[in-house]
C-alpha cells in the first residue's frame, strides 16, 4: 500500500525548505548549543551538560518537557537517573530556563504529510532529521504532541550518561587512579579500594572541566529503573499536598489581581463603571487591559468580588453570532473547492468505486480545555528585567511574547516554568501572561499574581475547533470498495502561530490527521481538508485534529461496514496494511472475548503521533438510560518505560475522549460562549466509567508517547457501541442531545 498521493507541489514545498534549511543553516544546526546553565551558575556549582547541575549538596536534574499531570517531570527524571546512577526521588528537579537548547526535534514531524507508518526513505527522513532540524533552527523548546518520551529518550540518556563519565573522570584525577577501574553507584563514585566520593563532593573538581562526550549507553538488559513499575517523583508532594503549582507562588509584597476581557473574544470595551467595584475593601484599583480590564487588590477574593462589581458594556466583535452561523459557514467551505487546504490521500478513484454508496454528514462542536487549575501567572517587571512565573508548554514562545510587550531583549526576560493542574493543551498559550505583564508595567518591581475565574478562564480559551465532515462510502460483495471523506475546520496551525507573529506556511496537516494518513487499503480512498476563515480564536486539544477526525473515519467506516454486511472487526483486519495496526485490533478482539458482531458493542482504531490504537467499547440499555459496561483499549507503543504511567495515560485519554463525547460542548450566543463553568461544560462522572482493561503492545523497538493517542478511538467506539445497542446511528457530538445515559 503506498503512504497515498501525497500532492506534490507540497512536496516539493516541503522539502525545498528543509532543504534551504539544510544550505543555508547547516551551520546553526551542527553547531554546539552551549549550555544555558553555564550563565547562572552560583559559587560551588558546576553543569557538565546541560541536563545536570551538581553542588554541595547533591545533584540537579533538569528536565525541560512540562509537566502539566502526564507525569513528564518524573520520567525525564529516570531516564537521566538510569544513567546517571542516582535516586531520582533523592534529587532536585528543575524545568530549566527558557533556551533554544531544549528544542523538540520530534513535535515538527507531526505537522508534515508523511505518514507516521510510512517506512520510505523521504517519510522518514523529513519526519526524522527534517522535523530535527526545524526543531532545532527555531528553538522549539515545546512540550506537545505526546513527544516527551520519544524526544527526550535518547537526548537524556546521553546527558545522563555523560555526566556520569565526567564525574568519574575529576574523582580519577583527583584519586590518582585509572578512570577505568572506577564505577558509580547511588549518587557517588566508588574507587578501587572500596571508598566512596559523593557526587557533590567533586563539584569544585568539575569546574573548567570539559564534558567527556563519547559514551556507551546501557543495553536495556542492564536497566535497573526504566521498563519497572515506577513510583512517580511527585506522588508524595501531591500525595500530601505540598506540590508547588503556579497558582501557589506567594512573593513579599505581592498584589493580587484578576483580569476580564470581553467574552466576545476581540470585540474591546465599550463603556466601563467601576465606581462601585473601588468602594469594596481590598480592591486598590481597576486598570485597563486589552480587551478588558483587571481589578488589583490585597487579596483573589476581593479582586473577584471586585471584578463582578464592574459595569461593562463589551464591543462586538467580527466573528459570526451564533453557532448555526458558523456551521453555516463550515458547509460554505466544503462547497466551495477554493477553499480546500489539502488532499494528502488520493488512492484509486472514489467517483468511480464500485457498489453501492452511502452519503452522511458529522459535527462535533467547539470544546475547551478546562483543566482543574485555572490560568494564572505571577509577574515582576522592571525596566531592566521581566520575571514570570506560570505553568507553560512552550517557554521560548512565552519568553518572546514577553519581550515584545516590555520591549526588552528577550535574555531580558527569566520565564519559571512551573507545573500545571492540568492543560490538555491550555499551557499552550500565553494569554493568562498577557494582563500579567500589563499590570506590572504599571508598578515596576511590585509582583502581580494574576488569577483567572473559572468563567473567564473558559469563555476566553482557544477552543478545539468545531468540523463539520462529509462522507461518502462505497461497498460491494461484503466489502467496503471505496471512501470519501471531506473535513472542514478552522486551522488550528493558523491560530497558533500567527498569535505568535509567524506566519503560517502551506496546508494544515491537523485537519485532517489520523484520517488521510489511516493505514488502510481500500482501493479507492481519498480525504480532503477545507480550512475555514479565521473567527473564533482556536488551539490544539488533547489529540488535535485526531479527536475529531477519529470519529469522522471510524463513523463513517463503521457504516459502510454494516451496510456491506460484514464484521465491524474482520473487515477492518482485512483492509489494514499496517502489521503493528493490525496486531492492535487482534489484541483488542482477543482482550474482549469479541466473536462477531453483538449487541452492545463497537470497535475503533485510531493511528495518531505514530500510535496505533484500537479501542472496544460496550454499552447496556437500562430503565434510567445507556450504561457503559466495558472499555478495552490496546496500543503499540514500542519500548515500555513505566508500564503504570502508561495505562494511566491511555486509560486517561480513553475516558477523556468518551466523557467529552457524551456530555461536552461549546456553543455560541450573540458571539459568546454559553457554556463557562463545569455545571454546563460536563464531563466524564464517576458513575459513568466503565470496567477499563488496557494492553500496551511492545513488539516494536519504536519509542512512542501515549498521553493523546488513546482519545481519538473512543467517540467512535462509543458511537458504534450505541448503534448496535440501538440502532441509531449518531453523527453529532455530544451525544447526551440524541441518547440518556445512565
Amino acid at each position: 500500500m503506498s503512504a497515498g498521493k501525497i500532492v506534490r507541489r507540497t512536496f516539493l514545498v516541503i522539502t525545498g525548505a528543509v532543504g534551504a534549511g539544510i544550505a543555508f543553516g547547516a551551520w546553526r544546526y551542527l553547531r554546539d548549543p552551549g549550555n544555558p546553565l553555564t550563565e547562572g551558575l552560583a559559587e560551588g556549582e558546576a553543569a557538565p551538560n546541560a541536563y545536570v547541575i551538581v553542588d554541595a549538596d547533591g545533584v540537579t536534574l533538569v528536565a525541560p518537557r512540562a509537566d502539566v499531570g502526564q507525569g513528564a517531570a518524573s520520567i525525564q527524571a529516570h531516564l537521566l537517573a538510569e544513567e546517571l546512577d542516582v535516586d531520582p526521588h533523592a534529587v532536585r528537579l528543575t524545568p530549566g530556563p527558557a533556551s533554544g537548547v531544549y528544542w523538540n526535534g520530534i513535535v515538527a514531524g507531526e505537522g508534515m504529510p508523511f505518514a507516521g507508518w510510512d517506512d520510505a526513505w523521504s517519510s522518514r527522513t523529513m519526519r526524522g532529521r527534517g522535523a530535527d532540524i526545524a526543531g532545532k533552527l527555531v528553538g522549539l523548546h515545546l512540550t506537545g504532541g505526546s513527544t516527551t518520551v520519544p524526544d527526550m529518550y535518547d537526548r537524556l540518556r546521553v546527558a545522563g550518561a555523560s555526566a556520569r563519565e565526567t564525574l568519574k573522570l575529576a574523582a580519577a584525577r583527583r584519586a590518582g587512579v585509572n578512570v577505568g577501574d572506577l564505577r558509580t553507584e547511588d549518587g557517588t563514585v566508588i574507587l578501587p579500594d572500596g571508598g566512596t566520593i559523593p557526587y557533590g563532593d567533586l563539584a569544585a573538581d568539575l569546574a573548567g572541566m570539559e564534558a567527556v562526550q563519547d559514551v556507551d549507553l546501557r543495553d536495556a538488559s542492564e536497566w535497573r529503573l526504566l521498563g519497572r513499575e515506577l513510583r512517580r517523583t511527585d506522588i508524595v508532594a501531591k500525595s500530601t499536598g505540598t506540590f508547588t503549582y503556579g497558582t501557589d507562588i506567594r512573593l513579599p509584597g505581592m498584589i493580587h489581581a484578576t483580569a476580564v476581557t470581553n467574552p466576545a473574544r476581540g470585540g474591546g470595551v465599550a463603556r466601563l463603571d467601576d465606581v462601585s467595584a473601588r468602594l469594596l475593601p481590598g480592591v486598590e484599583d481597576v486598570v485597563p487591559v486589552e480587551d478588558g480590564f483587571a481589578v488589583l487588590s490585597t487579596s483573589d477574593w476581593a479582586a473577584i468580588r471586585g471584578a463582578r462589581e464592574v459595569d461593562v458594556t463589551w464591543g462586538t466583535p467580527a466573528y459570526p453570532a451564533t453557532s448555526d452561523e458558523m456551521w453555516g459557514a463550515h458547509a460554505a467551505a466544503l462547497d466551495d473547492d477554493g477553499t480546500r487546504d489539502s488532499r494528502f490521500r488520493d488512492d484509486g478513484d472514489v467517483v468511480a468505486a464500485p457498489g453501492t454508496a452511502i452519503e452522511v454528514e458529522y459535527r462535533v462542536p467547539f470544546l475547551a480545555h478546562a483543566p482543574l487549575e485555572p490560568s494564572n501567572a505571577t509577574v515582576i517587571y522592571t525596566p531592566e528585567r521581566t520575571q514570570v512565573w506560570t505553568s507553560t508548554q512552550a517557554p521560548t514562545f512565552l519568553r518572546d511574547a514577553v519581550s515584545r510587550m516590555t520591549g526588552q531583549p528577550p535574555e531580558a526576560v527569566e520565564v519559571n516554568a512551573l507545573p500545571g493542574g492540568g492543560s490538555f493543551g491550555r499551557r499552550l498559550e500565553d494569554d493568562q501572561v498577557r494582563p500579567a505583564v500589563e499590570i506590572a508595567k504599571t508598578r515596576p518591581g511590585t509582583p502581580i499574581r494574576m488569577t483567572w475565574t473559572r468563567e473567564q478562564d473558559t469563555a476566553c480559551d482557544y477552543f478545539r475547533p468545531m468540523a463539520l465532515a462529509r462522507g461518502r462510502a462505497t461497498h460491494e460483495g461484503g466489502r467496503v470498495t471505496g471512501l470519501d471523506l471531506s473535513i472542514a475546520a478552522h486551522s488550528v496551525a493558523e491560530s497558533q502561530l500567527t498569535r505568535q507573529g509567524f506566519p503560517p506556511i502551506g496546508p494544515d496537516v491537523a485537519i485532517t490527521a489520523a484520517a488521510w494518513d489511516a493505514p488502510y487499503a481500500i482501493p479507492s480512498f481519498r480525504v480532503s481538508g477545507y480550512r475555514v476563515p479565521a473567527g473564533v480564536g482556536v488551539s490544539s486539544w488533547r489529540s488535535v485534529g485526531a479527536s475529531h477526525n477519529g470519529f469522522f473515519l471510524e463513523s463513517l467506516l463503521d457504516e459502510a461496514i454494516h451496510a456491506a454486511g460484514a464484521d465491524p472487526l474482520e473487515e477492518r483486519l482485512r483492509l489494514m496494511d499496517h502489521e503493528p495496526s493490525a496486531r492492535v485490533l487482534e489484541a483488542v478482539a482477543e482482550m474482549a472475548g469479541w466473536d462477531g458482531p453483538r449487541d452492545g458493542r463497537g470497535v475503533a482504531f485510531c493511528y495518531s503521533f505514530g500510535v496505533p490504537c484500537a479501542q472496544i467499547v460496550e454499552v447496556e440499555q437500562t430503565d434510567r438510560g445507556l450504561r457503559l459496561t466495558g472499555l478495552w483499549v490496546a496500543a503499540e507503543v514500542g519500548r515500555i518505560l513505566d508500564p503504570v504511567n502508561l495505562e494511566a495515560q491511555l486509560s486517561g485519554g480513553a475516558l477523556f475522549g468518551l466523557g467529552h463525547a457524551m456530555h461536552s460542548e461549546i456553543t455560541f450566543a450573540d458571539h459568546v460562549p454559553e457554556q463557562r463553568n463545569f455545571d454546563t461544560f460536563l464531563s466524564l462522572r464517576q458513575y459513568e466509567v466503565p470496567p477499563v482493561r488496557v494492553r500496551a503492545l511492545e513488539t516494536t523497538d519504536l519509542i512512542r508517547g501515549a498521553g493523546e493517542p488513546g482519545v481519538p478511538p473512543a467517540a467512535p467506539a462509543l458511537a458504534n457501541a450505541i448503534f448496535a445497542a440501538t440502532g441509531e446511528r449518531l453523527r453529532e457530538m455530544p451525544f447526551d442531545r440524541s441518547v440518556r445515559f445512565a
